[in-house]
């Protein structure tokens, strides 16, 4: 992934993002894309999960009705069904059952469904004409296993081609692409691309900075909807997924220009060089059917990472949530009684993607001095501080309602922390302090974080200060892992024991 120097001190990027504005057709296009797509390997990967569930769970039922429900399962039945499972997975397989466009036929994805379950029991057949088995699983068992499999296939990829038409009639298949650069080179890409069969790109328009003379209003059907600095605003309005920039590989500086203002949306972004006929090496590149690509910059945490560190936050935050309950509890108790007000407090702060979402804390300022908008900074020995929010503060107990944001799907347990909309040191918000400040928000924010046990906690009162978490941030989030996010959470309680900074 390519990594920006965010020591420089910026020069216009921030002011110029911050005053783009699209035009009519650009935000009608962007709010048409809004959706969020569904990933096909999570969807081919997810009807292979849920054969596998239909295939094992027929197969007990058909045990269950044969033998009782509470009758111990035999080796053989437990073997016949692992081999099942496995020729019923190839067998799909072979049938093309698991690709996208195939979704799309309920007739054809039930029909090859039950071909491939009929020829897994066409096998036992052959495999027990040649091999005598003595009867080691009974014959009544594959009949009613047959049966219930039959059925549950036929429900199961029924459901799955409805909901492939109702996403495919919503935009939602496929890669959400931009192509940033007009001209000749743009269309030939487009028409390239419109040639692939099976294409799963979907073009929502091309953003160039120069002018209609060198860039026409329309590159092969597609209009032109703006600028560079437009295009940040259109990417997390419409939620893309891919950004192709056709200008040349031999324009590097130009490239890099252009990425420093993109690399902070959550995209892929590829160099296209099927104009530059070159050949490269196997980390440098990759293809999107034919064509070749430069790989710029990766979307961090994608397809099953998504997933599993998502179920990491449901299992982990639940458990977590169980475990300090007493804590909030006596929390909320002691607030209620230490001032007047309410237990919680809401502030609107950055999510994922720039999104602004309300972060639950308890109460730690007196409640006639509150500030949601944060546009006074907490300081030591801060007077709108209560008695028990200074202690809650330090120990970060103030921070623990955020579990319920976890729990939402709004924040991570791990991540970069979300830092308040209005956040400023002296008088200029934190995206023009530091260049590529938005990057952070490429993923989910979160309760703790590898800044945060690294010793950037507390008030951000100097340019410094904040160049440096976003640099622990930008770490975090090129090098993520589950183990990373362990060992994060692991040294968390060491990291809160430190107070020098928490106010």
């Amino acid at each position: 992934m390519a990594r920006i120097d965010t020591a420089k001190k910026p020069k216009s990027a921030a002011a110029k993002q911050r005053q783009a504005r699209l035009n009519e057709q650009a935000r009608e296009i962007a709010e048409r894309f809004s959706a969020a797509s569904i990933s096909p390997v999570l969807l081919t990967g997810s009807a292979r999960l849920v054969d596998a569930a239909v295939v094992i769970g027929s197969g007990l039922a058909a045990y269950g009705t044969v033998f009782g429900a509470f009758r111990p399962f035999g080796w053989a039945y437990v073997a016949a069904i692992a081999v099942g499972l496995m020729l019923t997975l190839v067998f799909a397989h072979a049938a093309d059952i698991y690709h996208v466009v195939a979704f799309r036929s309920a007739r054809g994805q039930i029909g090859r469904a039950l071909g491939a379950w009929t020829l897994v029991f066409a096998g036992f057949s052959v495999i027990g004409a040649f091999f005598d088995f003595g009867g080691i699983v009974q014959r009544n068992w594959l009949g009613y296993w047959f049966v219930f499999g039959a059925g549950g296939l036929v429900v199961a990829h029924g459901a799955m081609s409805l909901l492939v038409k109702r996403w495919a009639r919503e935009g939602r298949l496929g890669r959400k692409a931009v192509i940033v650069g007009g001209g000749e080179p743009a269309a030939e890409l487009i028409h390239s691309l419109e040639s692939m069969p099976d294409n799963d790109v979907h073009i929502c328009g091309v953003f160039d900075d120069r002018s209609d003379d060198r860039s026409p209003a329309l590159v092969a059907g597609y209009p032109k909807l703006g600028n560079i600095a437009e295009l940040v605003e259109f990417g997390r309005l419409a939620h893309i997924d891919l950004l192709i920039v056709t200008l040349p590989v031999r324009a590097e500086g130009r490239v890099a220009e252009i990425l420093k203002t993109l690399w902070v949306l959550p995209v892929d972004i590829r160099l296209a060089a099927h104009t530059d006929k070159l050949r490269f090496r196997p980390r440098a590149h990759s293809y999107l059917g034919a064509i070749p690509m430069v790989d710029l910059a990766e979307k961090p945490i994608q397809n099953w990472d998504f997933v599993a560190k998502r179920t990491f936050d449901l299992i982990v935050g639940t458990l977590a949530l169980i475990l300090v309950a007493p804590v909030m509890i006596a929390t909320a108790i002691a607030i209620k009684l230490d001032s007047p007000g309410p237990v919680f407090f809401r502030q609107k702060r950055y999510g994922f993607n720039n999104e602004v979402i309300d972060v639950y804390k308890f109460r730690s300022l007196r409640q006639e001095l509150a500030d949601p908008d944060a546009k006074t900074v907490v300081t030591k020995n801060d007077p709108r501080v209560t008695r028990v929010g200074r202690f809650i503060r330090k120990t970060s107990i103030d921070e623990l309602p955020q579990l319920f944001n976890v729990l939402k799907g709004e924040l991570s347990l791990v991540g970069p922390r979300p830092h308040a909309v209005g956040a400023h040191t002296s008088d200029r918000l934190w995206n023009e302090v530091v260049d590529g400040y938005f990057a952070r928000h490429k993923v989910k924010p979160g309760v703790t974080g590898w800044a945060q046990i690294n010793g950037w906690r507390g008030e951000v009162d100097t340019p410094e200060k904040l160049r440096k978490r976003v640099d622990f941030d930008l770490y975090y989030i090129e090098n993520w892992s589950i183990l990373f996010d362990i060992l994060i959470l692991l040294r968390t309680p060491f990291a809160l024991a430190k107070t020098d900074n928490a106010y």
